[in-house]
């Protein structure tokens, strides 16, 4: 039974606990925070409850196989899992509005017809056909399996199969995901619908490579789902699955440097001074890890180096508190589509959040989430600059920028500010707080192609005996990619480097 010593309680990281434990080794979580989840927070104020971070799950298969791996109690037993249907309201900027079904291509490109005109349903079902293709092309390598020693062979192919365009009496095919939707999807509208999956990501659409189609047909093909009580549960529930399998967590435990001997990762230091031994060694963010003190470099040339923490967008989220009940045909998600086109390129290139956002609502049909019938729970989210590049904490610039994204959402809800009893708003400060992210930046998931940009350092470092998990490491971020992390993760320390993923 080997000592494994684990940086943080996010999701990826109890994830990997858990499965390490079940294994018969001892695990020991050292979590800064007094709390578990990571970026899964709730805010609670007045009978009010409000979900910070991912407000669905994608994917739930990735939590349902965690479960299964870890004891008898499957994860439909530890939380209620609803399908959400629609899967998504989507309000665009000339005030067009279409819902889509959840999980279904036949559904999606019929009400695309009826909302948008005869022949963009179509279109867009030929985009999820392709969109299907890279998925199929890149699940294995970047999903399921440790990030390959040949990574370069990733960052070359661009899996997604573009259809040909002429122009300037050149053919060429779409490599970015704003050429796919000018080129193949041909309607502005259709064009917000897709560039909205990969903002919501903090990618760039317009660097963003094609291969980010697989971020809307992860949605359409799996559905959307949301975890009764508020997506916070889902992190009690592996917390939870963690205790039971003899995981001990020590809160309020701050990582200042990792132990060395004889060349390996032996134990963690803390900012008490304290020692904690370990055979095994799994950290947080490569980025942080970098800085902490130890002999050695983290990971060998050519590897894929991590990135910095701050370069990547956060996130603004609005909680508000509503008087009166939730519409009886209300939408659990609407996206409000900027009203200006050109509006979140200013996010990207000039480091300042956007004047005419676009903005996710989230109105749960949860009676856990509000005090009574009378009233209703909301939540606005729009992607950001982190505080790297953009002052959150100057006066007035977080309560303007929540104005500019209520404004949006009055679009999709009238009234929404007559409603208002109190608001909560959250920037990319609050998100370093909870995650000890640098700027409180929000990592995106690995993608193919984009020369290796997109992609995230392996779970196996050069110091042997030291691993590392989540969002900041191979397979990226978002919450079915830290499942899948920590399985990756416990894979690679339970059978060795020859781990090749499940099969």
């Amino acid at each position: 039974m080997a000592r494994i010593a684990v940086i943080g309680a996010g999701m990826g990281a109890m994830a990997a606990a858990a499965r390490l434990a079940v294994a018969g080794h001892r695990v020991a979580v050292y979590e800064r925070t007094e709390t578990y989840g990571g970026a899964v927070r709730r805010f609670e104020r007045d009978g009010f409850r409000f979900d910070t971070g991912p407000g669905l799950l994608p994917l739930p298969a990735v939590y349902r196989d965690l479960f299964l791996k870890t004891g008898k109690e499957p994860l439909e037993d530890c939380v209620e899992l609803v399908q959400v249907d629609p899967s998504s309201r989507h309000v665009f900027a000339d005030g067009t509005e279409a819902s889509l079904p959840n999980a279904s291509r036949a559904g999606v490109v019929a009400a695309l017809d009826e909302a948008l005109g005869s022949g963009a349903g179509q279109r867009w079902g030929d985009f999820l056909v392709r969109a299907r293709e890279a998925w199929d092309r890149t699940r294995r390598p970047l999903l399921e399996e440790p990030l390959w020693p040949n990574w370069s062979v990733l960052a070359e192919r661009e899996p997604y199969p573009a259809v040909p365009h002429k122009r300037l009496l050149r053919t060429r095919r779409a490599g970015t995901l704003a050429e796919v939707g000018a080129w193949e999807l041909r309607d502005p509208r259709l064009t917000a619908l897709l560039e909205s999956h990969a903002l919501a990501y903090g990618l760039n659409p317009s660097v963003a490579p094609a291969s980010a189609a697989v971020l809307p047909y992860l949605e359409h093909a799996f559905g959307t789902w949301y975890v009764r009580g508020g997506m916070r549960e889902l992190a009690r529930a592996v917390y939870e699955r963690c205790v039971a399998r003899k995981v001990e967590f020590h809160f309020g435990a701050e990582v200042t440097g990792i132990l060395e001997k004889d060349g390996r990762a032996a134990g963690l230091e803390f900012a008490d001074r304290r020692v904690a031994e370990a055979d095994t060694v799994v950290g947080t963010g490569p980025w942080r890890l970098s800085d902490l003190p130890r002999g050695g470099e983290l990971y060998d040339a050519g590897a894929v180096e991590p990135h910095p923490e701050g370069t990547a967008t956060g996130r603004v989220v609005v909680c508000l508190a509503l008087r009166g009940p939730r519409a009886a045909d209300a939408t659990h998600r609407t996206v409000v589509h900027s009203a200006d086109p050109q509006a979140e390129p200013d996010l990207f290139a000039r480091g300042v959040p956007p004047e005419h956002p676009t903005v996710r609502i989230d109105r749960p049909d949860d009676p856990a989430l509000r005090p009574d019938d009378a009233h209703e729970s909301v939540v606005l989210t729009a992607t950001v600059p982190s505080q790297t590049h953009y002052d959150w904490t100057a006066a007035g610039a977080a309560e303007a920028f929540a104005d500019r994204m209520v404004a949006a959402a009055e679009r999709a809800i009238p009234g929404l500010r007559e409603r208002t009893l109190w608001r909560e708003v959250r920037t990319p400060v609050h998100t370093r707080e909870e995650t000890g992210a640098e700027g409180g930046g929000v990592p995106a998931p690995a993608l193919a192609s984009a020369e290796g940009t997109l992609l995230h350092p392996s779970n196996s470092t050069a110091i042997p005996g030291l691993f590392t998990v989540g969002g900041w490491s191979h397979p990226g971020g978002g919450l079915p990619h830290a499942g899948m992390s920590g399985a990756l993760v416990a894979g690679l320390i339970l059978e060795g480097p020859e781990f090749r993923g499940s099969q």
